[in-house]
């Protein structure tokens, strides 16, 4: 009997510890959920208040890159207008500009034309006007420095404070040296206008048509030339010219695209250089301000020919 009791007495403490034992980590647990809960619910809030900061920063961001896309469309709002000719893909981009720019670049008002060149303001706004900024969907390494954004439509811009900053640069260089010994070339057919141009104006020498292999290196051809600088209008079109230029130790100046490789140009002139009207506003510049330097005109309302002067006619307007 007393070993049947104490067996019976040991059960019951053993169940009474169990239950004591169950009670506690259950009391455990619930604190455990209570001390969890808050921490969640304060995740949750955080959560959705970064998710809040978030799209309002993302609304933000949204709002400026579409300013932004508004005014790249402005400026390149012809940029799917049909065109005649693939290397005129870029010409005349930004054309479709306001109506003070369309008028002014279409004046036949002498005064008024003069007037507009002595003003900054307006000569900036025509030079814009011409895509002299607009580049390829192409950019290389050489002119990554000089590209300022892509608009909209994939187009690299170029910065046109470096643009004008370079002729000025290279205006100072030509005045410095004998014009006769400038040689300026283009194999592309847009460029060789512009050069006659400024060839007839400054006293430049002009390579037309086919650039012959050793007309800066062999001298038993009979169009041998010896010059002191040489002007291109596209160092890949041009290349044999750089090359002979190079390999005779005269210097490079070269109008230069985002896609242009430029390792063998002296002075890169960063400027769109398939287009008709910005090659005629590049050279027409350049002109500009090689007859300042050499003190043949003294402003800009002085200059004898205008952009237009300068730009290359297409087959439908010589007819």
């Amino acid at each position: 009997m007393n070993m049947n009791s104490e067996e019976s007495d040991s059960t019951n403490n053993s169940n009474l510890n169990s239950n004591n034992n169950s009670n506690l980590e259950s009391e455990t647990k619930n604190q455990e959920l209570q001390n969890i809960s808050p921490e969640k619910d304060q995740s949750v809030n955080k959560d959705h208040v970064d998710t809040k900061a978030n799209q309002a920063l993302e609304s933000e961001e949204t709002g400026s890159d579409d300013e932004r896309e508004l005014e790249d469309l402005k400026e390149t709002s012809s940029i799917n207008a049909p065109q005649t000719d693939n290397e005129d893909r870029t010409d005349d981009i930004s054309n479709d500009g306001d109506d003070d720019t369309r008028s002014y670049t279409t004046s036949t008002d002498a005064e008024d034309s003069s007037d507009a060149l002595e003003d900054p303001n307006n000569l900036e706004k025509m030079i814009l006007s011409t895509g002299i900024r607009v580049g390829t969907p192409i950019k290389t390494k050489y002119m990554s420095s000089f590209i300022t954004r892509a608009n909209p439509e994939g187009l690299y811009i170029l910065d046109i404070s470096k643009t004008l900053a370079r002729i000025d640069v290279a205006a100072k260089f030509i005045g410095r040296t004998n014009i006769a010994n400038v040689a300026v070339t283009s194999a592309r057919e847009y460029g060789k206008t512009p050069i006659e141009k400024f060839c007839e104006l400054t006293g430049a020498r002009g390579i037309f048509g086919r650039f012959m292999p050793g007309t800066f290196t062999n001298p038993s051809l009979p169009k041998y030339l010896e010059p002191e600088i040489v002007i291109v209008t596209d160092p890949q079109a041009d290349e044999q010219a750089v090359l002979e230029a190079t390999r005779a130790g005269v210097p490079v100046i070269a109008l230069s695209n985002s896609d242009n490789i430029t390792s063998k140009v002296d002075l890169v002139i960063p400027s769109n250089n398939r287009g008709r009207k910005a090659l005629a506003t590049v050279y027409w510049l350049l002109t500009k301000e090689v007859l300042k330097k050499q003190g043949r005109i003294k402003s800009d309302s002085e200059m004898p020919m205008t952009i237009d002067d300068f730009e290359a006619k297409l087959v439908e307007e010589l007819i």
